[in-house]
Protein backbone atom coordinates (compact mmCIF):
# COMPACT_ATOMS: atom_id res chain seq x y z
CA UNK A 1 0.00 0.00 0.00
CA UNK A 2 2.64 2.50 0.98
CA UNK A 3 4.54 1.75 -2.48
CA UNK A 4 1.18 2.83 -4.18
CA UNK A 5 1.17 6.22 -2.10
CA UNK A 6 4.91 7.21 -2.53
CA UNK A 7 5.46 5.65 -5.51
CA UNK A 8 2.26 6.43 -7.61
CA UNK A 9 -0.32 8.77 -5.90
CA UNK A 10 2.15 11.25 -4.43
CA UNK A 11 4.11 12.25 -7.42
CA UNK A 12 0.92 12.38 -10.16
CA UNK A 13 -0.53 14.67 -6.93
CA UNK A 14 2.44 16.46 -7.38
CA UNK A 15 3.04 16.96 -10.61
CA UNK A 16 -1.18 17.83 -10.56
CA UNK A 17 -0.39 20.58 -8.64
CA UNK A 18 2.53 21.71 -10.49
CA UNK A 19 0.72 21.53 -13.73
CA UNK A 20 -2.31 23.68 -12.45
CA UNK A 21 0.07 26.27 -10.46
CA UNK A 22 3.13 26.31 -11.86
CA UNK A 23 2.84 24.98 -15.50
CA UNK A 24 6.14 26.61 -17.33
CA UNK A 25 8.29 25.62 -14.32
CA UNK A 26 6.91 21.99 -14.08
CA UNK A 27 7.67 21.70 -18.03
CA UNK A 28 11.15 22.91 -17.50
CA UNK A 29 10.75 26.37 -18.05
CA UNK A 30 11.45 26.23 -21.88
CA UNK A 31 12.82 28.75 -24.24
CA UNK A 32 11.71 29.13 -27.33
CA UNK A 33 12.41 30.99 -30.98
CA UNK A 34 10.26 33.72 -31.88
CA UNK A 35 8.66 31.11 -34.38
CA UNK A 36 7.50 29.17 -31.50
CA UNK A 37 10.66 26.24 -31.71
CA UNK A 38 11.72 24.92 -28.66
CA UNK A 39 15.83 25.24 -28.12
CA UNK A 40 16.37 24.67 -25.53
CA UNK A 41 15.27 25.27 -21.19
CA UNK A 42 16.54 28.31 -19.20
CA UNK A 43 17.08 25.88 -16.10
CA UNK A 44 19.73 23.38 -17.51
CA UNK A 45 22.78 23.78 -19.88
CA UNK A 46 22.19 23.93 -23.40
CA UNK A 47 24.09 22.66 -26.41
CA UNK A 48 25.70 26.18 -27.60
CA UNK A 49 28.70 25.31 -29.51
CA UNK A 50 28.87 27.46 -32.57
CA UNK A 51 31.80 30.00 -32.57
CA UNK A 52 28.53 32.68 -32.92
CA UNK A 53 26.93 32.25 -29.32
CA UNK A 54 27.96 32.37 -25.58
CA UNK A 55 28.75 28.92 -24.62
CA UNK A 56 28.46 27.82 -20.59
CA UNK A 57 31.30 25.21 -20.45
CA UNK A 58 34.88 26.96 -20.64
CA UNK A 59 37.35 24.53 -22.01
CA UNK A 60 40.02 26.42 -21.09
CA UNK A 61 39.19 26.65 -17.64
CA UNK A 62 37.35 23.83 -16.35
CA UNK A 63 37.55 24.95 -12.49
CA UNK A 64 34.84 27.78 -13.17
CA UNK A 65 32.15 25.54 -13.90
CA UNK A 66 29.64 23.94 -11.86
CA UNK A 67 29.85 20.57 -9.93
CA UNK A 68 26.87 19.47 -11.74
CA UNK A 69 27.80 20.29 -15.39
CA UNK A 70 24.54 21.53 -16.39
CA UNK A 71 24.65 25.03 -14.95
CA UNK A 72 23.03 27.19 -17.32
CA UNK A 73 24.75 30.43 -15.91
CA UNK A 74 28.16 32.17 -15.91
CA UNK A 75 29.82 34.65 -14.48
CA UNK A 76 30.50 38.38 -15.75
CA UNK A 77 33.85 37.51 -16.11
CA UNK A 78 33.47 34.09 -18.28
CA UNK A 79 30.79 36.41 -20.57
CA UNK A 80 33.21 39.18 -21.55
CA UNK A 81 36.24 36.54 -22.36
CA UNK A 82 34.17 35.13 -25.13
CA UNK A 83 32.71 38.50 -27.08
CA UNK A 84 36.14 38.70 -29.08
CA UNK A 85 35.39 35.03 -30.65
CA UNK A 86 31.49 36.11 -31.05
CA UNK A 87 31.86 39.63 -32.29
CA UNK A 88 34.85 38.21 -34.68
CA UNK A 89 32.35 35.24 -35.72
CA UNK A 90 29.61 37.67 -36.48
CA UNK A 91 30.92 41.04 -37.13
CA UNK A 92 28.61 41.89 -34.19
CA UNK A 93 31.01 45.28 -32.30
CA UNK A 94 32.48 44.10 -29.07
CA UNK A 95 30.41 47.34 -27.50
CA UNK A 96 27.47 45.68 -28.86
CA UNK A 97 27.81 42.68 -27.29
CA UNK A 98 29.23 43.68 -23.68
CA UNK A 99 25.94 45.38 -23.83
CA UNK A 100 24.13 42.41 -24.01
CA UNK A 101 25.71 40.95 -21.07
CA UNK A 102 25.64 43.79 -18.90
CA UNK A 103 21.51 44.08 -19.85
CA UNK A 104 21.16 40.73 -18.87
CA UNK A 105 22.99 40.35 -15.50
CA UNK A 106 21.38 38.68 -12.47
CA UNK A 107 22.31 38.06 -9.06
CA UNK A 108 23.87 41.34 -8.68
CA UNK A 109 22.30 41.76 -5.14
CA UNK A 110 26.02 41.88 -3.20
CA UNK A 111 24.65 39.11 -0.49
CA UNK A 112 23.28 36.62 -3.08
CA UNK A 113 27.17 36.40 -4.71
CA UNK A 114 28.80 37.61 -8.15
CA UNK A 115 26.47 38.60 -10.94
CA UNK A 116 25.80 35.66 -13.77
CA UNK A 117 23.97 35.67 -17.02
CA UNK A 118 22.30 33.11 -18.17
CA UNK A 119 23.70 31.83 -21.08
CA UNK A 120 20.61 30.95 -23.45
CA UNK A 121 19.02 34.16 -22.69
CA UNK A 122 21.88 35.85 -24.04
CA UNK A 123 22.07 33.56 -27.03
CA UNK A 124 18.10 34.18 -27.65
CA UNK A 125 18.81 37.74 -27.27
CA UNK A 126 21.52 37.78 -30.03
CA UNK A 127 18.92 35.81 -32.45
CA UNK A 128 16.50 38.22 -31.62
CA UNK A 129 18.65 41.44 -32.04
CA UNK A 130 20.62 40.23 -35.14
CA UNK A 131 18.42 38.50 -37.29
CA UNK A 132 20.52 38.62 -40.24
CA UNK A 133 23.45 37.43 -39.06
CA UNK A 134 21.96 34.15 -37.00
CA UNK A 135 19.23 33.57 -39.69
CA UNK A 136 21.51 30.28 -41.25
CA UNK A 137 21.85 29.12 -37.40
CA UNK A 138 18.76 28.87 -36.60
CA UNK A 139 16.73 27.39 -38.73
Amino acid sequence: MSLLICGLFFPFLVTGIAQVFLPTQANGDLAKLPDGRVVGSYLIDNDFTLPVFFHARNETNPLTQSASLVDPDINLTQAYSQIPRISEATDIPSVDLTTVVNNNKEGTFWIFGSPYVNVLQLNLVLIRDYPKVYVNFTG
